[in-house]
């Protein structure tokens, strides 16, 4: 597990704000402290709540709701889900699943995060024709 932090511009239906991002190749998902979720979107509860271990032997966070929100990479606009945590020290995290997703790669040495620019392309498959 390693991290590497990043300033974000998180946005969503009901505005936009910068944040501190924490690149976390150890968590799964992705996470954003409740009140900076709420001023940027309005959250979706989920079908059951979600426990999630952490650093800390022993103690868990519980998720009910969730997000999606869009944020700007290296002047590319990505999107993911994002499960709203109590007590969460970092403002956001980005998870393995959301780095997956976007071709995300962490350079530990140098402390950047890396885009691959063709993720974000869409893909034209078939003509119609």
């Amino acid at each position: 597990m390693a991290i590497i932090e990043k300033k974000l511009k998180l946005i969503g239906s009901k505005g936009a704000a910068e944040a501190r991002a924490l690149f976390d190749s150890g968590a799964t998902y992705s996470f954003i402290q409740p009140e900076l979720a709420r001023q940027l979107e309005r959250p979706a509860r989920l079908s059951a709540p979600r426990r999630f271990g952490t650093a800390k032997k022993g103690q868990c966070l519980t998720a009910s709701e969730r997000v999606v929100l869009d944020f700007r990479l290296d002047g590319m606009v990505l999107s993911d889900e994002f499960m709203l945590l109590s007590g969460l020290t970092e403002e956001v995290i980005i998870g393995a699943a959301t780095m997956q997703k976007w071709r995300i790669k962490l350079d530990f040495e140098n402390d950047k995060v890396i885009l691959d620019p063709r993720a974000a392309k869409l893909r034209l498959l078939t003509t119609a024709g």
